[in-house]
């Protein structure tokens, strides 16, 4: 989850605790001790928080994400009711600590079988929100929350699309459901580099995936190059383990390209926030354009100019200007290539070239 949003939940939670924690004193103690129940419910709820994914246990929750939804919300309770009953005998701690009580310590610290209830329904209403803004992405999901896009809004945002090449190869050797398995495990490896370079997965698409920042952000340290960069090398250190798995180690063919785009809320029944304009369909074909010139990453020179500069060990190498499709100015583009050898894993088909480009090209296999 973007770092902003992290503590923007983080906050979120922790308001809802004390919240829920208040109003427990109130129905049930009749309001006879409001601090004391504002320090049990924000202990509870720092307790849990440790449980917000990225915070702490982000590894814990990566895994019961993976689970079925029912069972994600079985296994989140269990955990949520182990986490509020350490939060109670904390806070139990702290009130008998300040005589906030006049209960005895082992009082205190004793959760009782209502306040658990209540606690457990309150943590069972926000693992639902929580897993519902996991479904359609932690920014998309505040954006809906506050509304931001309910009226068109113009915008810059810059476009990272990666495609799953030799899917449909795959799918027709081992079958669909196997196929949606590894599709399923290649987007899950975008997560966390998405996440730590601020940003947000919008869509997927078959096989490709619409990962996109609001300009500024994305340009930022060159976060949008610095993330495909981190999504391959994730994939290479995991080579042995793809290849046990699956038999196969995923290629990803690459575009990047940025410019103004108006972005709305769409839908009556179902609601999504699309994006609309000359950016989007510009980078779909320049994703396009990798396979006929023999490269697996593709950056317009647009963005690349406005980049301030690369990741270290990363250059960018001109491939002249090529007509687009449906877009009446040519396009200059240009190909990322590390400063040492490509992994073969990048390099499925070798084309005839100089020795120091070929070490360094990208090529990307047909499908």
């Amino acid at each position: 989850m973007l770092p902003q949003y992290r503590w923007l939940w983080a906050l979120t939670l922790l308001l809802a605790c004390g919240g829920a924690g208040l109003l427990y004193n109130l129905l049930f103690v009749g309001g006879a001790s409001m601090l004391a129940g504002l320090v049990y419910a924000l202990a509870v709820g720092g307790t849990v928080l440790a449980f917000v994914p990225g915070l702490t246990l982000s590894g814990l929750q990566a895994r019961l994400r993976r689970l079925p939804a029912l069972v994600y919300m079985l296994a989140a309770e269990l955990l949520y009711a182990v986490l509020i009953t350490l939060g109670c005998a904390l806070g139990g701690l702290v009130v008998w600590a300040f005589a906030l009580t006049g209960d005895s310590l082992s009082t205190a610290v004793r959760i009782t079988p209502r306040f658990l209830a209540y606690s457990l329904a309150v943590s069972a209403l926000l693992v639902f929100v929580m897993r519902m803004r996991d479904l359609i992405g932690g920014e998309v999901f505040v954006n809906f929350m506050i509304g931001r896009y309910h009226k068109p809004v113009q915008e810059e945002r810059i476009f990272l699309f990666l495609d799953v090449v030799g899917s449909t190869a795959f799918a027709e050797t081992h079958g669909d459901l196997r196929a949606q398995d590894y599709l399923g495990a290649v987007f899950a490896t975008l997560a966390e580099p998405v996440r730590r370079n601020a940003g947000s997965t919008d869509d997927f698409i078959g096989d490709l995936a619409m990962i996109t920042w609001p300009m500024k952000r994305g340009l930022k340290e060159a976060r949008c190059v610095t993330c495909l960069f981190e999504v391959l090398d994730r994939i290479e250190a995991d080579a042995a383990a793809w290849k046990a798995r699956f038999g196969t180690v995923p290629r990803l063919r690459a575009a990047l390209h940025g410019g103004p785009v108006v972005t709305a809320e769409v839908g009556v029944d179902r609601h999504k926030i699309a994006y609309f304009g000359d950016a989007v369909n510009v980078t779909a074909r320049i994703e396009a354009l990798c396979r006929p010139l023999g490269v697996g990453i593709l950056i317009s020179q647009d963005l690349l100019d406005r980049l301030d500069r690369l990741p270290d060990g990363v250059r960018a190498r001109s491939l002249g200007t090529h007509a687009l499709r449906g877009r009446g100015a040519p396009l200059a583009v240009a190909t990322l290539e590390r400063g040492a050898v490509v992994p073969d894993r990048l390099i499925p088909e070798r084309r005839p070239a100089p020795l120091a480009l070929e070490r360094a090209e990208v090529v990307a296999e047909p499908r």
